[in-house]
């Protein structure tokens, strides 16, 4: 009976947080198509499992399809049955794009990035194809305060990956609506359902500082277990008059 309800308090606390993303940030709306990015982690699997739920049983109303991008110069095996049939039992059509990328054609960029990058522009490919008008990633609270961090510490910017952005050049709009969910809730989620998690072996994995930031963020909520939440915050606190200004 104890672990019935702390699964039960799980899901209310992780549905709880999604709606609020996705109310609080506009990121639904009546007649969305939405294209989910469907990677095969612990994060877009939920995504997947929360939008379709919604999209039966809440307004407004929405379709949703899963793709998933196979970048075939990275070895990452993934389960393509798998993915398939998780999205299909749930009513989500899914889909496989296939792309590449050759980390030598811009040494300003790092491999990361053009791999994200292209990633991304495989996904709007299919969108288009699909007639989606947003794309969901499955970019979580932690995520987003650890890009936040990144940003800070080598970009020198006062930026991260915002819940929604509306992307003009590629009339496509990327929504994030785990933006206000736990990474240690969606952890326990992918223990409790049960996710097949995916076998990756990335070679430029050495080059990322993502690693780093997270055991920076893990040393922060360890100095101030409401860190997550006062950094949060302080994205809509900017105290303009109380920081250097430039002066011509």
């Amino acid at each position: 009976m104890k672990k019935n309800d702390e699964e039960a308090r799980l899901m209310r606390r992780i549905e709880r947080r999604f709606a609020k993303g996705v109310v609080q940030y506009g990121l639904i709306e009546e007649g969305d198509a939405i294209l989910i990015g469907l990677s095969g982690g612990k994060d877009s699997l939920a995504l997947l499992e929360l939008l379709a739920q919604r999209a039966r049983i809440h307004k407004p109303a929405f379709r949703v399809v899963a793709a998933h991008v196979v970048m075939e110069n990275i070895p990452y095996q993934s389960d393509l049955e798998y993915l398939k049939q998780f999205a299909e039992a749930r009513g989500v059509p899914f889909v496989v794009e296939r792309t590449a990328f050759d980390a030598s054609t811009d040494s300003r960029k790092s491999p990361c990035f053009l791999c994200s990058w292209n990633r991304r522009k495989a996904l709007f490919t299919v969108a288009k194809e699909q007639g989606c008008n947003k794309i969901a990633l499955g970019h979580h609270m932690d995520d987003i305060l650890q890009t936040l961090l990144m940003n800070l510490t080598f970009q020198g910017a006062f930026s991260t990956m915002p819940p929604k952005l509306v992307m003009q050049k590629f009339d496509m709009t990327i929504v994030r609506p785990l933006c206000l969910v736990h990474e240690a809730d969606l952890q326990q989620l992918a223990l409790l359902h049960q996710y097949r998690q995916q076998i990756k072996h990335c070679p430029y994995e050495h080059d990322s500082h993502r690693t780093a930031m997270k055991e920076l963020f893990r040393q922060l909520e360890a100095m101030n277990p409401e860190a997550r939440y006062s950094l949060w915050g302080s994205m809509n606190n900017i105290q303009r008059e109380l920081l250097p200004s430039d002066v011509g």
